[in-house]
């Protein structure tokens, strides 16, 4: 099976999250010299597959198989991979099948590599991704098997392919708060306490405020207030209280304590509850590592394109890789059309990206 035609083949499986569509099972019959773990947790599946070539490092590439739901309004069938004017048209064709695709050519064309070449799959990650890479990551490392460098595909580039690579993610914190006040009647507004009232003059301070100034990888991290709600949806009430719900994507420059003191100096003198819950936190892979000089130059080599480092964007599992103390970079095709109607890519950025893969396992030593 040629590269475009193993691609067609997985975007036609339908595998909206949890669901496989039965692609690790057929990732596992694929490489068939390769040795499979599967490390399955409830009704997600996951698949660790290795082939140890040499005594040397462990190059791993990872990845997601699960897609997001088509939705409605599309003008191909999303689930047939439809071909034309130079691209491809499915759900899962940017993110990410075109990197699974990529990756697993790659490997099972890999004939000599100086150490070990893994995939690490999962069906959860555009889930609650609880059961997903991290239980992959722990099993591993219960069996002295985690990698030395993780490669995930997630789509990156942003106008050409080849012009960007993902060296970190930003952090995400979600607040709620809640202002008290006293409800009354508002025909008698000196009898109440209006929490509207004590919110309204201190949102200039809050709303879009950075936090930090970020950095050389990182913008700054920036307070912003996603949904503000009070009352009993009638015209003669003032209400109770006031929830506020903010979420701020943090560099490393910025952590909860910075976050809640902030709520604090704008809040002072009102009766408030703050809680504050983070999904993710924030990493950068040293740009000096072996792993990102060697997709520099792998990158540089086919595309003819320098990448630049970029840590823009939401959450990936490659925070959980970089928690395990794994250098990881990610890198795939261009981004623009993720969780869209008509989700597509060009047949051109398929093959480039696995000429690059290709010629990172060929240059690493």
């Amino acid at each position: 099976m040629g590269l475009i035609e193993l691609f067609k083949f997985m975007i036609e499986q339908k595998s909206e999250t949890p669901d496989d569509g039965g692609l690790l099972d057929f990732i596992e019959s694929y490489l068939s010299d390769f040795k499979a773990v599967r490390i399955d947790v409830e009704n997600v599946k996951n698949l660790f597959i290795y082939k140890k070539f040499g005594e040397g490092e462990h190059l791993c590439f990872a990845g997601h198989v699960d897609v997001v739901p088509s939705g409605s309004g599309w003008d191909t069938n999303p689930y047939e991979a439809t071909q034309k004017d130079g691209y491809i048209y499915g759900r899962g064709t940017q993110d990410m099948k075109s990197g699974v695709a990529a990756f697993t050519q790659a490997v099972k064309e890999a004939k000599v590599f100086n150490g070990t070449l893994s995939l690490l799959l999962t069906s959860d990650e555009e889930g609650e991704g609880t059961h997903g890479t991290i239980e992959v990551l722990k099993y591993l490392k219960e069996n002295s098997l985690l990698p030395d460098a993780v490669v995930v595909a997630e789509p990156t580039c942003e106008e050409v392919f080849g012009d960007a690579i993902k060296v970190g993610r930003r952090g995400s914190i979600n607040g709620y708060i809640t202002v008290k006040g006293k409800q009354g009647h508002a025909a008698y507004p000196e009898k109440s306490i209006n929490p509207v009232d004590l919110i309204a003059p201190r949102l200039a301070n809050m709303a879009g405020i950075n936090l930090d100034s970020g950095d050389e990888f990182f913008s700054p991290s920036k307070f912003v207030i996603t949904d503000i709600r009070a009352g009993m949806q009638v015209t003669n009430v003032t209400p109770n209280e006031l929830k506020m719900m903010f979420n701020v994507r943090n560099t490393t420059l910025t952590t909860q304590k910075e976050v809640t003191e902030f709520v604090a100096k704008n809040l002072e003198g009102l009766e408030y509850e703050l809680k504050l819950t983070q999904g993710s936190y924030p990493f950068r892979t040293n740009t000096d590592t072996k792993l990102v000089k060697n997709i520099d130059k792998a990158i540089e080599d086919i595309t003819g394109i320098k990448p630049k480092y970029s840590t823009a964007g939401g959450t990936s599992d490659a925070r959980l890789v970089a928690a395990f103390g794994i250098a990881v970079v990610e890198f795939g095709v261009i981004n623009d059309t993720i969780h869209a109607v008509n989700e597509r890519t060009s047949v051109k950025e398929v093959e480039k990206l696995y000429e690059v893969f290709k010629n990172l396992i060929r240059m690493w030593r």
